[in-house]
């Protein structure tokens, strides 16, 4: 299955703004695609169950339409680490839903985006480790930096841990979250310098991101698909 599987360098950094965009991107380019959040701490209780923010926007954006226990297996209401919250309702996240959600996520589908959670050695679980279901999809990995102070230590930390995980590093989208950060284009410069794997989009500021903008930046991205 083509895609990517999308982490970041933080929380809080344009994980979903992305995952959002590659979709729009890839149905745009005439794929069919679909989007899937395995994991999600942060959530509103509906009538339905909890609903995650992140994972509703993916399913907005998806052009192959799948019920939201797919798209999002394990929803926690608390807006915590995915294992603290887990914890707190005596469940353990395991690979064997995510794994069956998938399979059935990729049916009429083209290509898949699935959106991580948190940073990259994100805990879920005291045996699992975020590493460890981007393993079991076997999709290429896909990295969010957020370009503010501190993104060379969190960028390169994190190229160096999905590269000693042994996954493969497809790119990577530089997204400005921070209007003040200094030195932008010097930041750039180094890491598409120091990362040694190719620039895949690049997405300015926005305090409210237009979806179609996000999708015509990552074409680069869709062009590169496995």
């Amino acid at each position: 299955m083509r895609g990517y599987f999308v982490t970041g360098t933080d929380t809080g950094i344009g994980k979903t703004r992305v995952s959002a965009g590659l979709l729009k991107a890839m149905s745009k380019s005439g794929l069919k695609s679909a989007g899937m959040k395995p994991v999600a701490s942060g959530a509103e209780q509906t009538a339905g169950g909890p609903r995650n923010e992140d994972a509703l926007a993916l399913m907005a954006a998806a052009s192959v339409k799948k019920p939201y226990a797919v798209v999002n297996p394990y929803c926690f209401l608390p807006p915590v680490a995915p294992h603290l919250a887990a914890r707190e309702v005596q469940v353990e996240i395991g690979l064997d839903p995510i794994r069956s959600a998938y399979a059935e996520l990729c049916l009429g589908a083209d290509a898949v985006v699935v959106e991580g959670v948190g940073g990259w050695q994100v805990p879920l679980s005291e045996t699992l480790e975020l590493p460890d279901l981007a393993r079991e999809l076997e999709l290429p990995v896909l990295l969010v930096v957020g370009m503010r102070l501190g993104c060379l230590n969190h960028a390169l930390l994190t190229a160096r841990a999905i590269r000693a995980d042994g996954l493969e590093f497809a790119g990577w989208v530089a997204n400005a979250i921070d209007p003040d950060f200094q030195r932008p284009e010097a930041n750039l410069a180094t890491l598409s310098a120091a990362l040694n794997a190719p620039l895949l989009g690049q997405l300015g500021y926005a305090a409210r991101p237009q979806l179609d903008e996000t999708a015509a930046a990552l074409e680069k991205a869709i062009q590169s698909l496995a």
